[in-house]
Formats: structure tokens, C-alpha cells, sequence
């Protein structure tokens, strides 16, 4: 299937999607959706997760005729003025920025937070997440807004895109979600995490992929996670967090096997 990118009205795209879906043979194309970005909004009572949408005015489309899915299009109202004269409303995206955006979305078209730690000095240490595949794309991090902002090339034209982030010290606040423009199914609020366990005296320990651990201390402490890959002096883990798995590199002395 090839990716479309159809524009629209901002705050309209929901509606175009709803009209497509009920006027469009089914048969002609593949998935008519809005891209969402999940964004951390922190107030003095707890976090918030916000979901909006990542491009406003754009609705995205696949199939593998575009002739007719085009000629089909001119006949949804919503389309039908915009297109009467410019082509530039329905524009064909490239292979490579459709698989980009397939790598950093997930299945209900939501790019959701990632996760990133510092070295205390601004420095990027470690990231897990849709960010960990874009990080040459950042054009800057806005840590107290928690966003990395990325650039990249969408329908032939520049944009810039705030990806959240969310640091180690918000892990163990309670986050909810707050505002949510997109049309899916969200839970009351994030599953919060227990309190971390007291670390035990240090034990020489033989990890193997597959074992399932808890982090003791650091910035992940009171996590649980399995082990992906060992090395020397570390361990990587496959760690289930918001919603989406992380793959993260923690101390070796930091994690213990669970019983």
C-alpha cells in the first residue's frame, strides 16, 4: 500500500475520516486515519498526558490505486471545493517517510511518550521509545515542556514535530491522562509504579535472555522487565512502560532475578 496525505481544514480531519470511511468503497483503499502525538503536561498536582494531533489539517491514507481513489475523493464534500483546483491536497508521501512514520506511531496511529534520561548537563544519555529511531532528526530538546522537537521531510515540505518525552523524575508521579483530541480508548490513567525496593547487599549474578528482573536502585528502580541482551558490566531490558515496550540499558549491579 502506498501513503497519501490528504489536507483539510484544521479540526476538521476526524470529521473527513468519518466521511470517507461511510462514502468510500471499502474495497479502495486501506486505512484512512489522523496521526496523534502523546505530550506530558505537568501541573502542581500530578502529570498529564495530552494526546494531539501530531499534524494538524492532515489526513492520511493508503492504497494502491491513487488514480481512483482520487476521482472518488472529488465526491466527499469535504474534499470536493478543495481539490476542484489544486492537487496539492492530495500529495503522495515517499517511501521512506511513510516506513518513518510507521516505525514511530503505534497501532492506534499515536506516537506515545519517550523516554530519556540526561546527563545532568542537557546531554542525552539514553533514550528508549519512538525517539530512540529519530534521534539525528532533533533539532532541539525542551526539557522543561518535555519535548524533543524533530525535523523531517512530509509531503514535500519541511515540518517540525514536538515528540514528548518524559525524564526519570516523572516516572514515579502519577500520570493521568488529561486532554485527548484523538478518537481512542484510553485508560482512567497510567498504571503507577511501586515504590522502589530497598537495595539488597550486591550479589555477583549470571543474567540470560529471557530472565525476568526488577531494578533495585537508579533511575528505574521499583520496575520489573525482561532481560534482552547481557554485557560485561550491563544489562538490557525490554521493560513494559505507558503503554509501550522500552528497550533500556541498565548497571547489571542495579537489577536482581526475580524468584
Amino acid at each position: 500500500m502506498n501513503w497519501y496525505v490528504l489536507q483539510t481544514m484544521t479540526g476538521e480531519e476526524e470529521k473527513l475520516v468519518t466521511m470517507i470511511r461511510k462514502m468510500l468503497p471499502s474495497d479502495l483503499y486501506g486505512e484512512c486515519f489522523v496521526l496523534y502525538c502523546e505530550q506530558l503536561w505537568r501541573r502542581h498536582e500530578g502529570a498529564f498526558v495530552h494526546v494531539a494531533r501530531a499534524f494538524p489539517g492532515y489526513v492520511f491514507i493508503t492504497a494502491e490505486q491513487p488514480d481512483a481513489l482520487y476521482l472518488e475523493l472529488k465526491r466527499v464534500p469535504a474534499m470536493s471545493k478543495l481539490m476542484a483546483g489544486d492537487n496539492l491536497y492530495f500529495l503522495a508521501l515517499e517511501p521512506e517517510e511513510a516506513a518513518f512514520l510507521k516505525q514511530i506511531m503505534n497501532e492506534s496511529h499515536v506516537i506515545g511518550l519517550s523516554y530519556l534520561s540526561t546527563d545532568g548537563h542537557g546531554q542525552v544519555r539514553q533514550t528508549a521509545g519512538p525517539l530512540r529511531s529519530c534521534l539525528k532528526q532533533v533539532v532541539r530538546y525542551n526539557y522543561r515542556r518535555r519535548s524533543a522537537v524533530i525535523r523531517l521531510s512530509l509531503a514535500e515540505s519541511e515540518k517540525q514535530i514536538p515528540l514528548g518525552i518524559i525524564l526519570p523524575e516523572d516516572i514515579r508521579r502519577q500520570l493521568r491522562y488529561g486532554k485527548v483530541e484523538a478518537p481512542i480508548a484510553v485508560p482512567e490513567r497510567y498504571q503507577v509504579q511501586a515504590s522502589a525496593p530497598e537495595k539488597t547487599p550486591e550479589i555477583q549474578q549470571q543474567f540470560l535472555p529471557g530472565d525476568q528482573v526488577t531494578v533495585m536502585s537508579g533511575d528505574l528502580a521499583g520496575m520489573c522487565g525482561t532481560v534482552s541482551k547481557t554485557k560485561k558490566h550491563t544489562v538490557r531490558l525490554n521493560i513494559h512502560f505507558l503503554g509501550q515496550q522500552l528497550d533500556i540499558e541498565v548497571e547489571a549491579g542495579d537489577v536482581k532475578k526475580l524468584e
